[in-house]
């Protein structure tokens, strides 16, 4: 039985976006103006990136949602450096740019192999659900 196709969304990221939207609104100083209005930028496309119709391949899937993920915070980071002045989150923006983009590149490798056979799902110990799933 085919599963029912319906649009994923992150509604955390959502909120975090309209909290971004109203602090722009408040913003004094213009660097924190121009700061508030990229990170909402950066929010918006990583909101409408994650915005998926699902594959049926949760490999893809992940990955099609975790990309434009890794390319905010990559953006929000630029924007950290372009405009921040504390030099240790300076250092943690550079990075977050230089880890994220690593790790999008290791996810495109891996969804462009292709999948290795598998014995089935593993489970993973620490979800808040695993002795339900047992059942």
């Amino acid at each position: 039985m085919a599963r029912p196709r319906r649009r994923i969304r992150a509604d955390a990221c959502a909120l975090a976006m309209v909290l971004v939207a109203a602090a722009a609104s408040l913003a004094g100083a213009p660097d924190e103006a121009a700061f508030l209005a990229e990170n909402e930028a950066a929010m918006r496309a990583m909101m409408a990136g994650m915005t998926i119709e699902p594959s049926g391949d949760i490999d893809r899937d992940f990955v099609a949602m975790m990309v434009p993920h890794h390319e905010g915070a990559i953006a929000m980071a630029q924007a950290e450096l372009r405009y921040g002045s504390n030099e240790q989150l300076r250092r943690l923006a550079q990075e977050i740019i230089v880890g994220q983009s690593q790790e999008v590149q290791v996810m495109r490798l891996a969804i462009a192999r292709p999948s290795e056979p598998s014995a089935g799902p593993r489970p993973i110990p620490d979800r808040p659900h695993a002795a339900e799933d047992r059942r």
